[in-house]
């Protein structure tokens, strides 16, 4: 089956299996590989990425779904102006260890700080319940948030 989708900006025609996962899909078609699969199960958030804005698990997310919508990947993060902050503030506050999270951590923060300018601690611990870190904590992570907030306060 034919698939028509648009990924990081870009207009995506691809041929699927109608069983196919989205990441499958991004990762083994479209060699965008940011995208990580840890549990295979929509538990560890390693593979999320943004379809239509919101967050899902592309682990379980069927690629026939995402047909006329727009998916955005880590990759295409790095093209966006916040997306590229919080990628450079994870870095300076320790938020990267192994790496293996980051992406699904970097796509979900994406999402909510593009809709809250100025999230609470606790609305950023649940939005990131779906998210596992094995490797900093987590509050490495809330301080990427943190300086990512005050950078763009400060501009």
């Amino acid at each position: 089956m034919e698939v028509s989708f648009t990924v990081n900006g870009k207009p995506t025609q691809v041929e699927i299996d109608p069983a196919e996962t989205l990441l499958s899909t991004l990762r083994d078609r479209l060699r965008l590989t940011g995208t990580k699969e840890g549990c295979s199960e929509g538990e560890c958030g390693a593979c999320t990425v943004l379809v239509d804005g919101r967050p899902v698990d592309s682990c379980i997310y069927a690629t026939g779904a995402a047909a006329g919508r727009a998916v955005e990947t880590v990759e295409g993060m790095a093209r966006d102006e916040l997306g590229r902050a919080l990628q450079e503030a994870f870095v300076a506050a320790g938020g990267v260890q192994c790496g293996f999270c980051t992406p699904g951590f970097v796509t979900t923060l994406v999402s909510v700080l593009r809709e809250n300018e100025h999230p609470s601690e606790d609305e950023l611990r649940t939005a990131l319940a779906g998210n596992i870190c094995r490797c900093t904590g987590y509050s490495q992570i809330l301080d990427a948030v943190a300086a990512t907030v005050a950078g763009r306060a400060a501009r």
